[in-house]
């Protein structure tokens, strides 16, 4: 019974928390929901006219997918729905093949959002949920700079009123834009700054308030004074007061190799989105995130979204930030903010049509800018060259290259900084602290100590493998060809795994410091580690003898093998071994 229990709720994962489902819970997170379903109305407009799609798509996207990621995702205050960076790579990767927010664009806009949903899936199926923490923060950051100020290049031909055409690439839009600067429409301006002021002050007087809806409101106010339409001031086109219509996307064999590669960088974009938000928000509410899980919620969202009329989306900072905020217990809050939604846009979405485009370009200008994370950037700079490296080549990445490909360049780099970083294992050299009673093993950098002119011990504090190889090979012949000593022994607590490249390395070297004379010795190697050296023979080839439980008897049996001419005129004598029994007596007492 327990476990068909279990089974049904790895398949229907919100039985976890239905049971935390009270009237008190219902009511916070009714009021969650409510102040999600205010704060998603302009930003869903304003998300999806950065997509190139009808404003309604946005709106549609904010209804479905945070029900389904709700229902199937293990956050409890993730909120999903459309956002910045993917609306922008959704631009990108289609408006190459068709003209925005026509027809074919729409129906590439929804093959695109179910193929990026099916790759989620296969990797929360696959249980690849620890593949995010191979993007590093930094790619993440450089991104989204690089996103911001792209989004707020393509809106400033609707703040100031002059044409360029689309499609641009962000150098040539800059250029054009520069061209056109004698034919600023000066009311467009004027309502773009309006409203872009009204939010800014709206924030900084009460940050609860919905502020982009009052500025939008405050937008079409000066437009309506101003006499808009009669000086060329473009309007948004009214949303339809209806609910996502059905909708099917491309499954033609032409239609999925024309997108899958865009997908598969909007699905990746899309869960380190998703996941990231939601370990940021579970640190503050101490809920424990199944990144498996959340792929398979986002994937499912996005799959089970594009037949109805959404388009690609996920975790949103802003919205799922306010969600916690707002006193949100439960996922409830997220699917009660899309049945909100659904009823606020039936009864004003007619309103829309008195919004102007500039008032939705002053938006979108202040969604950009918040975007940029200065703050972490200044961080990264001051840190280290390597990071500040790879912000800068992330950030120029997205804004000169397709963003597809800053994706790609930016994973590729995260798995350079994780590769050169193992690929680097820290070695410390170990020598018995004679201050210490027990002659206890220390880092001889933290407090220099005398060293056995026979014997070295080192200690690997990360995994053996192809990667580490010609590191930890280098450190050994030093210590064999240029400091003449043949006996190591090497400390391996710390180290989680060992390749057949690490363990032919370390046969290798064993061989060679007995053809000198000495011999490599191994101690503290964990049982799994242990296991893999004994099944692949090893053990057995670098001999069975030479590996110890503990440092203690390892320096003791291989004191037994040093040169005892060399130790009659050592003047160190670190080890217990090395005394004369009168002065062992004297330590002991």
């Amino acid at each position: 019974m327990a476990t068909a229990l279990q089974r049904l709720k790895a398949l229907l994962p919100f039985l976890h928390w239905w049971s935390l489902v009270t009237p008190e819970t219902l009511k916070k997170d009714f009021m969650a929901g409510l102040t999600g379903a205010i704060i998603v109305l302009p930003q869903g407009i304003a998300f999806a006219t950065i997509a190139g799609l009808p404003p309604e798509y946005g709106l549609y996207t904010a209804m479905v997918t945070p029900i389904i990621a709700a229902l199937f995702g293990s956050s409890r205050h993730l909120i999903s729905g459309p956002t910045t960076a993917i609306s922008i790579v959704v631009f990108s990767s289609i408006s190459r093949y068709a003209e925005p927010g026509s027809p074919e664009f729409i129906q590439m806009a929804l093959t695109l959002t179910f193929l990026a949903g099916a790759y989620q899936l296969g990797f929360g199926l696959a249980r690849l949920g620890t593949l995010v923490n191979f993007v590093s923060h930094t790619v993440v950051v450089g991104f989204t700079a690089g996103a911001a100020i792209l989004i707020a290049t393509s809106q400033v031909k609707h703040v100031l009123g002059v044409d360029v055409p689309r499609g641009e690439s962000f150098a040539h839009t800059w250029l054009d834009i520069f061209h056109q600067a004698g034919n600023i429409n000066w009311y467009v301006l004027a309502i773009a700054a309006g409203t872009l002021g009204t939010a800014i002050l709206t924030k900084k007087i009460s940050p609860r308030l919905p502020h982009l809806l009052l500025a939008l409101v405050v937008g079409g106010l000066i437009a309506l004074v101003l006499g808009a339409q009669q000086h060329g001031v473009a309007l948004v086109p009214a949303i339809p007061s209806h609910l996502p219509p059905l909708s099917s996307p491309d499954f033609s064999l032409a239609a999925i190799q024309q997108l899958a590669p865009e997908a598969f960088a909007i699905a990746l974009l899309g869960l380190i989105e998703a996941v990231s938000i939601s370990r940021a928000i579970a640190t503050k509410s101490h809920q424990r995130i199944d990144s498996n899980q959340e792929f398979i919620g986002q994937g499912l969202s996005n799959m089970v979204g594009s037949f109805f009329s959404s388009y690609a989306g996920s975790g949103s900072f802003t919205r799922s930030g306010v969600n916690y905020a707002s006193g949100a217990t439960t996922p409830l809050s997220a699917i009660f903010a899309a049945v909100l939604l659904m009823a606020i846009v039936l009864l004003i979405a007619p309103l829309t049509a008195y919004i102007p485009v500039a008032a939705m370009g002053g938006v979108i200008l202040l969604v950009a800018w918040n975007l940029i994370e200065f703050h972490q950037m200044k961080v990264l700079i001051r840190a280290s060259k390597a990071e500040t490296g790879i912000l800068i080549i992330t950030f120029l990445a997205t804004l000169f290259l397709e963003l597809e490909f800053a994706i790609y360049i930016g994973v590729l780099l995260s798995l350079v900084i994780f590769l050169n970083r193992t690929s680097h294992p820290d070695i410390v050299t170990l020598a018995p602290d004679r201050d210490d009673s027990k002659g206890k093993l220390i880092d001889i950098e933290s407090k220099p100590v005398p060293q056995c002119p026979q014997l070295r011990i080192l200690r690997v504090d990360m995994s053996i493998y192809f990667g580490s190889v010609n590191h930890i090979e280098g450190k050994l012949m030093e210590i064999s060809e240029k400091m003449g000593i043949n006996h190591i022994l090497l400390e391996l607590s710390g180290a989680n795994f060992i390749d057949v490249a690490g363990a032919e390395m370390l046969v290798h070297e064993a061989h060679s410091l007995q053809e000198k004379g000495g011999n490599l010795y191994f101690s503290g190697m964990k049982p799994k580690v242990w296991q893999f050296m004994a099944q692949g023979g090893f053990i057995r080839e670098i001999g069975a003898a030479q590996f110890f439980d503990s440092k203690p008897e390892a320096i003791t049996s291989i004191y037994g093998v040093l040169d005892k001419n060399r130790c009659e005129t050592c003047v160190t004598r670190i080890f217990r071994e090395c005394l004369e029994p009168e002065e062992k007596s004297e330590i002991a007492a």
